[in-house]
């Protein structure tokens, strides 16, 4: 059946990207629109990355979810789908107000705001998700069907960025859990990524943060 020790290691990226993002916002002097575009670029692809693992949720889990877990899936499932539907306003509400701000380094505060929201909706969300959802996947998901999750946002991100992706994961990722991951993986990308993934993030991190490790969170991780 399906391991789903993954979905912490995601979720700890989540908390901690999304939750260091409205004051590097908040940082960046009005007009300075160099430093917006590297802070926007990583906002983007952060919301991406949120959007489209809750997109393979919509598409995988919660059908697979109704249909095998009777009432523990029914109690939950409709709220987990509010929740996506909530995330989804305050997605939009970012991805709309993004484009400008990397232009012009302007009204900041406007996009820290909807970021917060973002990051407060996503957070109240994960935490119900390993409470209340994780462990219906482990008795009625199969480790196939769950592998779908991750091939759904990684068959949809960029090419070039699926080392940065993974380099967040690993940064505060349990050994053995992306040991797992990987030994589905094509023979190079295990043999590379655990050199490659980490570098790139932290290349990524010194641009983003101005540090190579920025804070850790390790909320979640089991």
């Amino acid at each position: 059946m399906a391991d789903v020790r993954d979905m912490y290691m995601v979720h700890i990226v989540f908390r901690r990207e999304f939750g260091l993002l409205p004051q590097l916002v908040r940082d960046v002097r009005p007009d300075d629109v160099k430093r917006a575009e590297v802070v926007g670029a990583h906002a983007a692809l952060m919301c991406q990355q949120l959007h489209l693992h809750h997109e393979g949720e919509d598409v995988y889990l919660w059908p697979l979810l109704a249909e095998r877990g009777g009432a523990e899936a029914a109690a939950v499932v409709p709220t987990m789908q509010a929740q996506h539907h909530a995330i989804e306003q305050a997605y939009t509400a970012v991805v709309a107000l993004l484009p400008a701000w990397r232009r012009t380094a302007r009204d900041g505060n406007i996009l820290a705001d909807a970021l917060e929201r973002l990051g407060a909706a996503a957070t109240e969300h994960m935490a119900m998700e390993e409470a209340e959802i994780l462990p219906l996947a482990e008795k009625y998901v199969t480790a196939a069907e769950w592998a779908q999750l991750g091939e759904h946002t990684m068959r949809d991100l960029p090419k070039k960025v699926l080392p940065l992706s993974f380099g967040m994961a690993m940064y505060e990722g349990d050994p053995a859990v992306i040991k797992a991951v990987l030994a589905h993986a094509p023979l190079p990308a295990r043999l590379l990524m655990p050199v490659i993934a980490p570098r790139s993030y932290a290349a990524h991190a010194k641009r983003v943060y101005g540090t190579a490790t920025p804070p850790r969170v390790g909320a979640g991780a089991r």
